[in-house]
């Protein structure tokens, strides 16, 4: 209208979506009236970071599916047009590249805060399980993935984790079949890993994703000392006293730290796309060739610990499990803060683990370990029994614990990487004992020593 000032007229236009679609209550709900914690750190960019990242996999993915053809006669001549022939193309393939690496240091880092800060306890043991179910799925979507660009290393790992799927008693070489769609890595398996990798994983992650943050904006985020918030003292409004609006404090927070994490990215995309190998495999460069097997097969770096952790179970290896298996049985048995009953089921389910550990074929159990390492996380809420949540309050010994897992996991992460040797061979195996005993033995060592006690309020510097 004539005479209308512009303030008058964005106020009319959000008005008229409002009546339509919840524009301003979405953004109240999410962020100028979503209070959280005042003492948020660095660990707590990490999320916002995942999901920057996210966004930029899939509007490079977009771009690179529109070049790229899934033809086995034709896959790599296809990513080699990209790179060469049509515009910026190399760069969108470096940031899908670098993306996919990048993607799994910060879920890691994630992961290790909710680690640290006890964030799976409850009430948001859901939003942790979510947080995993993620994690899988994109485990998923990176190796479906990795087979797309058909050069040397993406065939043949494919075609190495694919026969591990034979290892499942009865059905698991007629699944490996049905996943190949051959008897071996064909034109079928790369027209099928496309599909999950473009359309159905992805769908699969965007309701997680979505799932995730409504489960967390339920019960409402976590912090480093571990305290409730919700349930601490509130103003006259009704809001807690120990929280602070989402927007503008932390937004600007994480503009802060996605500005800094864009630098290294960039930084990456630029000047060192491979990483020394790591994130782009110098074998990948060679096309694919069914008649040549390189020298040493490793799956891409985010996958080797879960990797070395296959390798190390040899039949020797399940003795050591059996052992380890009919150990925890006599332990669960003269436990006696269980029930009798409790205790007789648990005791019986090991002596049967240690049973089958010789009775199935060491790949069988290489895969177990594998699949169980990852698994274990699940149950991660139930198995830490500490009386506090946040690592500042647990005995001094707990944060050595933390630590030697750590080291263990990027270990296992390097040793992975590496052509078998007996001494690695046996450092995997150490190093698989380790990480299954961190978590294993977590509902004992996490109730031993004395814990800080917990302020009322929400602490800024370190007890």
């Amino acid at each position: 209208m004539a005479g209308e000032k512009p303030e008058e007229s964005a106020a009319g236009l959000l008005a008229w979506l409002d009546r339509r679609f919840p524009v301003t209550s979405t953004w109240k709900a999410h962020f100028t009236e979503y209070y959280v914690p005042k003492n948020f750190n660095l660990w707590y960019l990490f999320g916002s970071l995942a999901l920057l990242i996210f966004v930029i996999q899939i509007v490079s993915g977009i771009f690179l599916v529109m070049h790229y053809k899934p033809d086995a006669a034709q896959a790599f001549a296809s990513i080699e047009y990209i790179m060469r022939e049509v515009p910026w193309g190399w760069l969108m393939r470096y940031m899908h590249s670098t993306g996919a690496s990048l993607f799994f240091v910060v879920i890691y880092l994630h992961m290790l805060r909710g680690l640290f800060y006890g964030s799976y306890r409850q009430p948001r043991e859901l939003v942790w399980i979510l947080g995993m179910a993620l994690f899988l799925c994109l485990m998923a979507e990176a190796f479906f993935g990795y087979l797309l660009p058909w050069g040397q290393m993406s065939y043949w790992g494919a075609q190495a984790i694919v026969n591990l799927f034979s290892a499942i008693p009865y059905i698991g070489p007629d699944l490996a079949l049905w996943i190949r769609g051959g008897y071996v890595v064909s034109d079928a398996t790369l027209t099928r890993f496309f599909a999950f990798h473009v359309i159905a994983i992805p769908l699969v992650l965007i309701a997680l994703v979505a799932a995730h943050l409504v489960a967390l904006r339920q019960v409402g985020s976590g912090n480093p000392d571990g305290i409730e918030v919700r349930e601490g003292p509130r103003d006259r409004h009704g809001r807690p006293l120990d929280t602070v609006p989402f927007h503008p404090f932390y937004t600007v927070h994480d503009l802060l730290g996605v500005a800094i994490f864009l630098l290294v990215f960039a930084a990456i995309v630029f000047f060192a796309p491979e990483m020394g190998g790591y994130f782009l495999e110098y074998n990948n460069f060679v096309p694919a060739d069914p008649l040549q097997t390189p020298e040493h097969i490793a799956p891409v770096w985010y996958f080797t610990p879960f990797y070395a952790m296959l390798r190390a179970a040899t039949d020797g290896f399940t003795w050591v499990l059996a052992a380890a298996a009919l150990l925890t049985a006599l332990s669960w048995l003269l436990t006696r803060r269980r029930s009798l009953r409790a205790r007789l089921v648990g005791a019986v389910l090991f002596l049967l683990l240690a049973v089958l550990l010789r009775t199935e074929d060491a790949k069988f159990w290489g895969v177990m370990t594998m699949g169980g390492a990852v698994g274990i996380l699940f149950f991660l809420p139930w198995l830490d029994r500490s009386p506090v949540k946040s690592i500042r309050y647990r005995p001094g010994w707990h944060k050595a614990v933390y630590a030697l897992f750590i080291v263990d996991f990027l270990m296992l992460g390097y040793l992975g990487t590496r052509a078998p040797t007996p001494a690695t061979h046996l450092a995997a195996q150490a190093g698989t004992l380790i990480y299954l005993a961190f978590f294993l033995l977590m509902p004992v060592w996490s109730r031993l020593g004395r814990c800080k006690p917990v302020p009322e309020r929400l602490t800024f510097r370190r007890p």
